[in-house]
């Protein structure tokens, strides 16, 4: 995973990055995901409030807003979520919420913008909805790049991947035992197993 820099321009570096994180999660983004991630990185890593958000009351704020002001919140709220729990997810254990809560947020954000904004603006947001988990995989795995430890512990990677179904979670898990996960039961309305 050790790749060669030649062009040290920080794009370069970053694109770089994210191409050795893919392989390690054994993904292809494509071509826009990956430019998104890069830029995405790129402008937040110059922003040290990013831990201060409080995504919830954004989000809320920005689905009252209109216009430019609601795809703005909406966009800022989607890429914090997954910056938090693809690059910080143990964010989510001190505010006492699960990582798959910042997953939801952001894909629901990723989600509205799909359905308002113009065709190429929603055909992007869909990408990004869709493939959000794959995103926040591909996050997770740059911390692995010159670590043979996995970035998530063992309960961490058990119950990502058993409410997100994150591949690379479940990765993390085959690194601590060779045991295979298995989901769990679907459940009705009310908690009861609901058995085919």
């Amino acid at each position: 995973m050790d790749s060669l820099v030649l062009n040290t321009s920080e794009t370069a570096q970053w694109h770089t990055l994210i191409c050795d994180a893919e392989q390690i999660c054994h993904t292809h983004l494509g071509e826009t995901l990956q430019s998104y991630l890069v830029f995405l990185l790129m402008r937040y890593t110059k922003k040290s409030y990013l831990a201060d958000t409080v995504v919830a009351l954004e989000y809320l704020q920005s689905l009252e807003a209109s216009g430019q002001r609601q795809e703005d919140g909406l966009q800022s709220i989607g890429d914090k979520c997954l910056l938090f729990v693809g690059l910080f997810p143990r964010i989510a254990q001190r505010r006492r919420v699960k990582a798959s809560y910042y997953v939801d947020m952001g894909v629901n954000a990723y989600s509205v913008l799909a359905a308002t904004s113009s065709q190429l603006k929603a055909e992007l947001f869909d990408d990004l909805a869709q493939h959000f988990v794959a995103l926040m995989d591909v996050l997770h795995a740059t911390r692995e790049i010159h670590s043979d430890v996995p970035s998530l512990e063992p309960l961490d990677a058990m119950e990502l991947w058993a409410d997100t179904g994150s591949n690379h979670a479940k990765q993390c898990l085959s690194q601590y035992s060779q045991s295979i996960p298995v989901a769990g039961y679907p459940v009705d309305k009310q908690g009861k197993v609901i058995i085919h």
